[in-house]
């Protein structure tokens, strides 16, 4: 089926409106009407060419929350009517060990991203800026009553990605918990993190956002351009999550862990990081690395959403608004995350 889009061109190019061809759905496929797709800054880097040569024309979008449509004849799990959202991948092998242990995202053969992908049958994936897609029905998740669908859509990066990496540090009670940096990611970290019940502190190289933070759940909120901070921080943090996508100074923020605490990269920065390995020795502590969940961990996560309330700060803009909000992203001028209205798309 031919539907409506929004796609890249070429590298460093203006967004533009198009149609693209959906596939059939087939026995094990959802369709799903498009109600909203969030704006993630991996889309801008994409679509700039930050990552790499890609397969232009690229339909960016991994944060999408529809309706069902309809469903091939051996779907049991999703019904038409009910509202689902995708996230960052749409396939995996199934059967490797990762697959196996629920961590579809690290897939050995490689997990097929949403957009930009060569999907299985050898075709390349499209994103969520666009008016359908069709989607194999063991990569299409649930969205709980409660959560307004808009809210909901970065939920699908930004949450399972902030999420994933608080519960595998233990973030919860008695727990002191950083945030580095207040945006798209940040902001999802601190809401997580509070209602899991840590300790929340807001590490941000200003204090210009540090009422919305406190009003997100932080107890704290510290500027990072201040030398001070990470004198009277150091050795506080069990955990500490990164989510800019720009440089840091690694050695720094490990300084700030307590013994055996983990500082967790999330922000991907196109440049490399490095560190001292004694800011490592010095404290047994951890420099890791953390990328979306599975699919069951994601689905907890929106329930665990709906169960406390949490749904991303979102600018609902339209369709031929795009190009003007990537610009505004790498500005930092978005509280906190762009959503696109799906119905302005044609």
């Amino acid at each position: 089926m031919r539907v409506h889009a929004y796609a890249a061109p070429a590298a460093g190019q203006p967004l533009a409106a198009t149609t693209i061809e959906r596939r059939d759905v087939g026995p094990h496929d959802v369709l799903v009407a498009i109600e909203y797709a969030g704006i993630c800054h991996s889309d801008i880097h994409t679509v700039n060419g930050d990552w790499g040569p890609q397969p232009f024309p690229v339909v960016p979008g991994h944060e999408i929350v529809g309706v069902v449509a309809e469903v091939g004849a051996d779907v049991t799990t999703h019904r038409v009517g009910d509202r689902v959202g995708v996230g960052c991948m749409v396939g995996s092998c199934g059967h490797c060990t990762n697959c196996l242990a629920g961590n579809e995202q690290y897939c050995l053969d490689g997990m097929v991203g949403t957009y930009a992908a060569t999907d299985r049958d050898g075709t390349t994936t499209q994103g969520g800026y666009s008016t359908h897609v069709v989607v194999d029905a063991g990569f299409v998740l649930r969205v709980p009553a409660g959560i307004d669908p808009a809210a909901a859509a970065p939920l699908l990066c930004a949450g399972i990605t902030t999420y994933s990496p608080l519960r595998r540090w233990g973030a919860g009670p008695g727990r002191r918990v950083a945030v580095v940096g207040l945006g798209g990611l940040g902001h999802m970290a601190v809401k997580l993190a509070h209602a899991m019940g840590a300790e929340v502190t807001v590490l941000s190289q200003s204090l210009k956002k540090q009422e919305d933070g406190l009003r997100l759940g932080a107890d704290e909120y510290f500027a990072t351009s201040d030398p001070d901070t990470f004198t009277s921080l150091a050795g506080r943090f069990d955990l500490v999550v990164n989510t800019v996508s720009a440089p840091i100074d690694v050695d720094a923020h490990l300084s700030l862990l307590a013994v055996d605490g983990a500082l967790v990269n999330v922000g991907a920065p196109p440049e490399p990081l490095s560190l001292d390995v004694m800011s490592l020795i010095g404290g047994r502590r951890t420099f890791a690395g953390s990328m979306i969940g599975g699919i069951a961990e994601t689905q907890e996560m929106l329930d665990f959403c709906a169960e406390h309330g949490i749904g991303a700060e979102v600018e609902v803009v339209r369709a031929d608004q795009v190009n003007e909000a990537y610009e505004r992203v790498l500005a930092s001028d978005v509280r906190y995350r762009f959503v696109i209205d799906a119905a302005t798309l044609g």
